[in-house]
């Protein structure tokens, strides 16, 4: 089948040449929005173990984001990267969790919406990239990280906020440039 998506963006016609695929990513989009949107949301309320039944979950909320920084920061052999997360982030989470939570609020609502998608993207990279980075000698699950991270780049690089997203309206406002 070669259903082709024909429109006035010539960044969606080149990347996205298949109506499948453009939704394939648009979805793909949302999810991850949901994913952040939700984790911010359990940061901002303070609630993260849900449950009805059979069916519960976790979220991250800002008492486990501490922690999993805790462990970072004694789990790596990086001492800049440590010395800043130590001397700088954790004494200061009185300003840096708030700042966490409002960061991954506009993540996640910039990815569910398709709102500067690939600006909401590259910020979701800054914030998980380091961890990552500290958690890399710990014996962790291999594929932990890489599962958030992978999907990221491809939302950094592909403009998918241009299909059901509101950066197909505001991408030839800005000539179609980055973020957009």
């Amino acid at each position: 089948m070669t259903d082709t998506v024909r429109t006035t963006d010539p960044a969606v016609d080149t990347l996205a040449p298949y109506r499948v695929m453009a939704r394939g990513f648009a979805a793909l989009r949302i999810f991850y929005g949901l994913d952040w949107l939700s984790n911010g949301l359990a940061k901002l309320f303070g609630q993260s173990n849900f449950g009805s039944g059979h069916v519960t979950f976790n979220l991250v909320d800002l008492g486990a984001a501490n922690g999993i920084l805790h462990t970072s920061v004694m789990s790596t052999p990086l001492g800049p990267l440590a010395a800043f997360y130590r001397d700088v982030v954790l004494p200061n989470w009185g300003f840096f969790g708030p700042f966490q939570t409002v960061v991954e609020l506009a993540i996640g609502l910039g990815l569910l919406f398709g709102v500067a998608t690939r600006l909401a993207a590259v910020g979701g990279l800054l914030l998980l990239v380091p961890i990552w980075i500290m958690l890399a000698g710990t014996n962790q699950y291999l594929w932990t990280y890489p599962l958030d991270l992978f999907p990221l780049l491809v939302l950094a690089i592909v403009p998918t906020g241009r299909v059901a997203g509101f950066d197909r309206v505001l991408a030839p406002r800005f000539r179609h440039r980055w973020p957009f």
